[in-house]
């Protein structure tokens, strides 16, 4: 016992100890260097090697506001984040711990709880990046939805108080209670005032918990002489059968199934012993999210082979995160295998199909169960007291995520208890949304000068639809 409180002790004296090389204070505001990158342009050079075909959408997405810009614009924080101040103290960060990459799903018992849902851009790194940008993206959300600054501020200021609270109480835990601890919804619905909104909530998680293998068979699939196929849906979802002229869809299905064959491998016996009761029936390439639009994600249609019980998997492209051009690179020479790393250590519950290839030449991947019971918040239709209630679970969530890799004792001293970071991190956030806002401005303009493919339109989503009548006369 002794021993140790004098490690807690010794590792609350370091994280006092970097106030003085890093005062608290010294994170607040924002001022871009000289020398910043033009923001098109990095984001054009982020995406060679994608699918062209496909970033019409990916613009037209990013475009709609500076949240969606932001959210598929990771790299640019990333680059932003290298320039601001930090204490050393590394954990394994989400990457991109936005609002809109928390969300809800079914653990293994099939609670439905709690967690960061995203982890395309994980690596080891400063607990601050990822604070910062969680904060900035509630003033990004309250701005849509027509809040002032200081709302989401205020908003921003209860994700910080959040963390350093929660941060608090998991440096005085022990290791195991912070590795098993969780948020489920019923915990969060709780805490909701009885009323209008606890039942808006408890609606949202019925919703989510029909969200299975079973309930999207009837909403992406369909019957065709007998024979149960996925379908076409262009540009967003696409079945390799229609891929036609805009990819060989023959080497498509030769990296899903050479990438399943690296998938299994990377599974234990019993989830290998599981898949092998369900046979492959069809495969699509399918759009998802903004910051992954383009890179090659497939969706899968797996049924059971003694009960044609359907099971759906997502197959994501999995590259260099976008912070290791500012930090050391992943120990995984697989990028899946980074995702999937990162993701187990930071969340509490995972997904039993969670694996990685390394079959797929020049293209890793990781594999996922597609839509289990998963929900996302209705973050347009936040108001203030909403957008406080969800930053706070946010908050509570990432410093959760952080304590089970990092040094929370270290992080907790460093915070302290009063409001000199979290005050700091509220004014940062104020003032990066406006340079988000700035760089917003600068791609829409960019695609009205035809400087990146324009967005996408009616008219392209037409020619698709006629690309994919041409593939089935073709047939």
């Amino acid at each position: 016992m002794e021993s140790r409180k004098a490690v807690s002790a010794e590792r609350a004296a370091v994280g006092r100890a970097a106030r003085k090389a890093v005062p608290r204070r010294e994170h607040a505001g924002w001022v871009p260097s000289r020398n910043r990158p033009d923001p098109v342009a990095r984001l054009s050079a982020q995406e060679a090697g994608r699918l062209p075909w496909l970033l019409p959408v990916r613009h037209a997405r990013m475009a709609e506001s500076p949240l969606a810009f932001f959210r598929g614009s990771a790299a640019l924080m990333a680059a932003d984040l290298s320039c601001t101040p930090v204490t050393g103290f590394t954990v394994q960060l989400c990457g991109d711990a936005h609002l809109a990459n928390f969300g809800t799903f079914a653990s293994p018992e099939r609670r439905q709880v709690f967690d960061v849902s995203d982890f395309d851009e994980t690596l080891p790194g400063p607990w601050e990046w990822d604070v910062k940008r969680l904060a900035a993206s509630f003033v990004l959300a309250a701005r849509d939805n027509g809040c002032g600054d200081a709302e989401g501020r205020e908003a921003a200021v209860r994700s910080v108080t959040a963390y350093q609270r929660a941060m608090a109480g998991f440096a005085s835990a022990g290791v195991l209670d912070v590795w098993y601890a969780q948020v489920s919804l019923q915990m969060i619905k709780d805490r909701i005032p009885r009323g209008k909104e606890r039942r808006r909530f408890a609606s949202a998680q019925e919703r989510a918990s029909r969200r299975t293998s079973g309930r999207v068979l009837s909403r992406l699939t369909e019957r065709v002489g007998g024979r149960l196929r996925i379908r076409s849906e262009p540009p967003l979802l696409v079945p390799l059968r229609e891929m036609g002229e805009h990819g060989d869809r023959a080497a498509f299905h030769r990296q899903v199934e050479e990438s399943f064959t690296g998938y299994l491998s990377s599974l234990s016996g019993d989830r290998r012993h599981l898949l092998s009761r369900f046979r492959m029936v069809d495969v699509a390439l399918k759009v998802v999210g903004v910051g992954s639009v383009g890179t090659r994600c497939f969706l899968v249609l797996m049924q059971g082979r003694e009960h044609d019980e359907p099971l759906f998997l997502q197959v994501k492209e999995a590259g260099a995160s976008v912070l290791e051009a500012h930090l050391p690179g992943s120990g995984f020479s697989c990028g899946g295998q980074r995702v999937v790393e990162g993701q187990r250590l930071m969340q509490a519950s995972g997904d039993i199909f969670l694996g990685w290839s390394l079959a797929a030449p020049l293209r890793d991947h990781y594999w996922r169960q597609f839509r289990d019971m998963k929900g996302a918040a209705d973050i347009p239709a936040m108001g203030p007291q909403r957008l406080k209630r969800y930053a706070g679970a946010c908050g509570w969530t990432l410093a959760h995520g952080h304590a089970r890799s990092g040094d929370a004792t270290a992080i907790a001293a460093y915070l302290g208890a009063g409001d000199a970071f979290t005050e700091a991190v509220g004014d940062f956030a104020v003032a990066y949304a406006d340079q988000v806002r700035r760089d917003h401005a600068a791609f829409v303009e960019a695609l009205r000068s035809h400087r990146l493919e324009p967005a996408w339109t009616p008219q392209a989503a037409d020619g698709m639809g006629r690309l994919s009548r041409a593939a089935r006369r073709r047939r």
